[in-house]
Formats: C-alpha cells, structure tokens, sequence
C-alpha cells in the first residue's frame, strides 16, 4: 500500500481526501501546519506528498525547499486557481505537478497515479530489461532505466521523476521534434490546457542540469509554438 502524506491546515479537505483516497488503496496522513509537515515528511518513508502553497509557521514553498535538501519524494502542489506564479515557481523548485483549487478529488487521484508509474516502473517490465535494453545513451548522456540512473558526461545527474521520463522521451527520439502536447500527454498522464507551462518549466529545468554539450550548443532546441528537439550532435 502506497502511502501519502498531505500538508494542508484545511482540516475539513484534508478529511476528504483521506476518505477519498483510502479506498483507492493509499495510506493516508495529514499534517496541518508547514514545519510539522516538513518534519514529518523527512522522518517517514512516503510514496507521495501533497503540498498546500499557503500554510501556518512555514510555507509550502519553504517546506519543498527543505524537502528538495534532504529527500527525493514526489510532490504535487496545490495552488490557488489563477496563480499561475505559484506554479512556476513550485515547478522550478522541485515540484513535480500542481493542482490548482478547487479540484476534483478523482483528479487528484489521477496526478498522483501519474506521477507514481514515472517513479515506480512496473517491475515486470524492468526484470525483461537487461545489459543493453536498460541503458539509453545519447552522446554523453547516459539514463539506466533499470535504476533510473543518469550520468552527463560520466558525472551523475540527479532528477525528479518527472524530469527522468521528460528526458527518456527526448532521448528516444533525438534529432526529431516532440510536441509539446505529447509530453504533457505521456510525462505529466494529462492534457495540455491552453497556458499550461509545466512542461516548458521542466524542460528549462532540465537543460539547466545537463548544461551545455561540449561543442557550447544546447541540448534541447525549442520550436516555437511546437514543442523541443534534442538536439544529435556531431
């Protein structure tokens, strides 16, 4: 059983979602206040943590900082309806999704399903995966997909979930353009709304991480209006 840790001082949501998500099969906690969460989250082994933005003693964005620091849990933040600020910025610290309120709790269930299957690969796939099968190399960028490993010129590279399998759909099809829409489709298991920018964050955030390639170019070539491109190099 999966369990999930929910940090928001709405009491009467947090009562919700525990009835919600238990019989979808979670094991569900709740903390209401940013400090207590932030301790509770790094004491304890979650699968999952759902992080309010606005919370008492310590915010939800100083609470994914401190999580960032120590530990590697997904997290999907939930936002004010609109804040498109908020959003951004949860995405560019290390969120790995957001949910703006109000929400449907099935849509809730659907982000954290989503996530989790990046984070946890079905284990009979990986057993079929050996020797070759499991590594995917692109010049000097190197993803085991058995231990979600990556290496960017023999120095490792640590990504979140999301991040990995933006990178393993990339990599895949290296020299040719991937549409926006696909990867908010097979990365964030959702479709893209009109000023959805979550994809375009992860991207920015993953160039970031790899850096340049060693002739000085970007890695990952944005078409504009269309979607990116990683780039072959040589």
């Amino acid at each position: 059983m999966e369990r999930v840790l929910i940090i928001d001082d709405d009491t009467g949501l947090c009562e919700l979602l525990i009835e919600y998500l238990t019989p979808e099969g979670f094991q569900v906690d709740a903390v209401h206040d940013g400090q207590s969460g932030a301790d509770q989250a790094c004491m304890q082994n979650y699968d999952m943590i759902v992080l309010d933005v606005m919370l008492p003693k310590k915010n939800g964005f100083e609470v994914l900082q401190q999580l960032r620091s120590r530990i590697s849990t997904p997290v999907v933040m939930l936002t004010a309806r609109g804040d498109d600020v908020d959003r951004i910025i949860g995405l560019e610290m290390g969120a790995d999704d957001y949910l703006p309120k109000p929400f449907n709790p099935r849509e809730l269930v659907a982000r954290i399903r989503a996530v989790l299957r990046r984070v946890k690969p079905d284990n009979g796939e990986m057993r079929h995966l050996a020797g070759p099968d499991r590594l995917l190399m692109v010049g000097d960028v190197r993803m085991d997909l058995g231990t979600h490993g990556v290496t960017c010129a023999d120095a490792p590279i640590e990504l979140t979930a999301v991040e990995f399998n933006l990178l393993e759909h990339l990599l895949r099809n290296a020299g040719r353009l991937v549409s926006r829409k696909y990867l908010a489709k097979t990365v964030l298991g959702r479709e893209m709304s009109s000023y959805d920018r979550s994809i375009d964050v992860h991207v920015s955030k993953l160039r970031k991480k790899l850096g340049l390639e060693p002739a000085g170019m970007e890695r990952i070539k944005t078409i504009r209006g269309v979607g990116y491109l990683y780039v072959l190099s040589g």
